[in-house]
């Protein structure tokens, strides 16, 4: 079998597959024009995020087995094409959990005690303690919305924090803990003093988080998206910011991540975003440590070798 890879992998990847007997090309640098001239030479394509396996691109792909995404997801995988093409599709689940978990832990501290934010005074010369004065995370009730491989990771790491952690999923029976209750929606709206959001992003989970379901909690919480971009319905997001409805924010993801295009109104609420003192970003780095980078190669290696 003969696997085009088109980004940069952990080389136990590559190596594997070499061992097993399978041929590779690995072309971290290939463009997209060249991808679609190449596709029908291959078996198998690896991608992260570099670009779109669509209909146009797959259209000659007339011996693809399969699509690997290096990823918890297939977002910019067309998987109904593949489907009707008999082109299996296979991802990473799992692979990054522990590292988005951390870094949600991480995301949340950061904006209770006002790390991020106190970090910017300090370099600049100004000591404000009184103005920089934090909130424990002790006592909070934390909603998880979705409990797959990342939420799960999150509860587990918010275990030793004293909280109290409320987790919904519409497709996972959710089995309780002594750090986790299963909860419904009209629960978490009731209790819930921060939100966090680990669900896919398609037809049913977009903008889930709206003005409507912001409005549905008896608290004014914090909000917290390392899932998809386009989960959090942004213009609902500032608005409630604005009300005070929302407290605080930490995002890994946004809607619109390439920054340099935004339109006149996407700049206007991103402005507003980054010169919020209770909001707290990354850039979409929330699975993606140095153990991440190798454990995902190694959950696809297993995956494309049990194909053969």
């Amino acid at each position: 079998m003969k696997i085009l890879i088109i980004e940069k992998m952990h080389p136990c990847m590559q190596e594997g597959l070499l061992e097993k007997g399978f041929e590779v090309d690995y072309e971290p640098n290939i463009s997209r024009e060249q991808i679609i001239e190449t596709i029908q030479n291959y078996e198998g394509i690896v991608v992260r995020s570099k670009t779109n396996i669509n209909a146009e691109l797959l259209a000659n792909a007339s011996q693809l087995k399969f699509i690997a995404r290096a990823g918890a997801g297939m977002d910019n995988v067309d998987e109904l094409y593949a489907q009707q093409h008999h082109i299996a599709c296979i991802h990473a689940a799992g692979a990054n959990a522990n590292s988005l978990g951390e870094h949600a832990v991480g995301m949340l501290l950061s904006l209770l005690h006002r790390i991020n934010w106190g970090d910017s005074q300090v370099r600049k010369y100004i000591i404000d303690r009184y103005g920089n004065e934090g909130i424990e995370l002790q006592h909070q009730t934390i909603g998880i919305i979705g409990y797959g491989y990342t939420g799960k990771a999150f509860a587990s790491m918010l275990s030793g924090f004293g909280v109290n952690v409320l987790a919904y999923d519409k497709y996972i029976d959710i089995t309780e803990n002594n750090y986790i209750k299963a909860g419904n929606l009209e629960t978490i709206f009731e209790q819930a003093d921060i939100i966090s959001f680990h669900i896919p992003l398609n037809a049913e989970t977009k903008h889930y988080a709206n003005d409507q379901f912001i409005k549905s909690f008896k608290k004014n919480m914090i909000l917290m998206n390392l899932s998809r971009g386009g989960v959090v319905d942004t213009n609902a997001l500032v608005e409630n910011l604005v009300s005070g409805k929302i407290i605080g924010c930490c995002l890994d993801v946004f809607e619109n991540e390439n920054l340099h295009i935004l339109s006149h109104a996407e700049k206007q609420r991103f402005d507003y975003l980054i010169n919020h003192p209770n909001c707290v970003f990354t850039p979409h780095v929330g699975g993606w440590s140095a153990q991440s980078y190798e454990n995902i190669a190694k959950v696809l290696l297993q995956k494309i070798v049990a194909m053969q």
